[in-house]
């Protein structure tokens, strides 16, 4: 926890936590900000549930990193959670996204790529603000479904909407992403802002907005609502080819009731399909070629190939959702309060972003852009983090009165740590 005593020093994270509470008027026996920063290091260390912070609340690195003498026990924990207001949740949440962009400023990438989606988090509770909704895993469960933005380039969350589990994926999305788009380029008025989206954000709304705001977008667009585009397929007889599975042609097009075009372009993908039915050999399986289909509207003006690389690079935000719901307990509600589940969200977002930042600190990276637009570094998962350096024996000792932390000599270990430790210093 060494390494993250001095993350969270060099940040401030403490004074900054602190500062997001100073209007409310209650004086608990622990500060609100201490909570909110104990569940951070909670996460981090891998625990899921409140409960479980008896499994370390003797720990003397912990009570170091969070500066205390005890730490609180759950019924203090769940009543300090409890008293926190809407506004706290927004100073919370201001904070997190200021984080983000201080590692963006540093970094200076020429072009920042926003994605966003929403993603269920569901509950056996009856917890405030949740609903029953479309849930694959869970089906009848309640749960919220909030609308995440994130940073393709540091694999970061940069902001969330949250909302309960029985909207659809666009409630709210519209006023949600100018936010995001316009804190951004006011950051960084000399970036080009991309943005990627799935079929729930294609609407016209959200494409005038954003080309309006000369954002870069690409979003998937929806068969089954324009019968017409089945008939540009099909109709279609000279398809450009991309690679060896890929093929494309575009147009200008739009639904009857919008008022511009845009460009679409039409690809399809050569899959191998199995044959139903006997098979003439016991050895092998007949397949025959056919296509799967695809519609993208965008504003980029580069080849379909760059097009096609750049929307289909989204697909590094569900890994990043799958790695922040195993690793920092994204997909937990623990409370039965909004806020609290609100705040405790914003902490798991918090987490997973200071392991990536800590990692962007310690190592370089590439801010030149890629077509799929990866993130900037080989990042390292928390929980491969935790096995590495978190979960080591230690022990504090006092040689001639200065306090001294040994852990068994390992090279691979004193490597690595000493690597973040140096890093981490310097940058402060």
């Amino acid at each position: 926890m060494i390494v993250f005593q001095l993350l969270f020093k060099r940040l401030g994270l403490r004074k900054r936590l602190k500062g997001c509470f100073s209007h409310l008027k209650i004086s608990p026996i622990f500060g609100h900000h201490l909570v909110v920063m104990l569940l951070i290091t909670h996460l981090i260390l891998g625990f899921r549930r409140l409960r479980e912070i008896v499994y370390y609340k003797d720990d003397p690195m912990i009570l170091r990193t969070l500066g205390l003498r005890s730490l609180p026990d759950v019924s203090t924990i769940s009543r300090n959670l409890s008293q926190m207001d809407d506004a706290s949740v927004d100073n919370v949440q201001d904070l997190s996204r200021s984080l983000v962009v201080e590692g963006l400023v540093r970094e200076q990438f020429p072009r920042l790529t926003l994605d966003f989606d929403g993603s269920v988090l569901s509950t056996k509770g009856h917890a405030q603000g949740t609903a029953v909704g479309f849930n694959k895993s869970r089906k009848g469960a309640r749960s919220y479904y909030p609308l995440f933005c994130t940073i393709a380039q540091t694999g970061q969350f940069f902001d969330m909407h949250h909302r309960p589990g029985n909207v659809h994926d666009s409630n709210g999305a519209p006023e949600f992403m100018q936010k995001c788009f316009e804190h951004i380029r006011c950051q960084f008025p000399g970036s080009i802002i991309e943005s990627r989206m799935d079929g729930a954000f294609f609407n016209q709304k959200i494409i005038d907005m954003m080309s309006e705001r000369r954002i870069s977008f690409t979003a998937s667009v929806p068969f089954y609502r324009f019968t017409e585009l089945k008939q540009l397929i099909e109709t279609c007889d000279s398809w450009i080819d991309i690679d060896e599975k890929w093929s494309y042609f575009e147009t200008l097009w739009k639904p009857k009731s919008w008022n511009s075009r845009y460009r679409f372009v039409f690809t399809r993908k050569k899959v191998k399909k199995i044959q139903k039915g006997a098979l003439q050999l016991d050895l092998f399986e007949p397949v025959s070629e056919q296509y799967q289909y695809k519609a993208i509207v965008t504003n980029k003006t580069e080849s379909a190939k760059a097009v096609v690389l750049f929307h289909n690079g989204r697909g590094s935000q569900e890994l990043l959702f799958g790695n922040a719901k195993n690793d920092t307990a994204l997909s937990v509600i623990p409370c039965k309060r909004l806020n609290a589940n609100r705040i405790f969200t914003l902490a798991s977002m918090m987490a997973h972003n200071l392991s990536r930042e800590m990692q962007m600190v310690a190592n370089p990276g590439k801010t030149h852009a890629r077509p799929k637009r990866p993130a900037g570094w080989t990042f390292k998962r928390l929980d491969t983090i935790r096995h590495q350096i978190l979960q080591r024996a230690g022990r504090f000792i006092k040689p001639q009165g200065k306090l001294t932390l040994i852990m068994s000599g390992n090279h691979a270990v004193k490597k690595d740590l000493m690597h973040l430790v140096g890093k981490l210093l310097e940058a402060a």
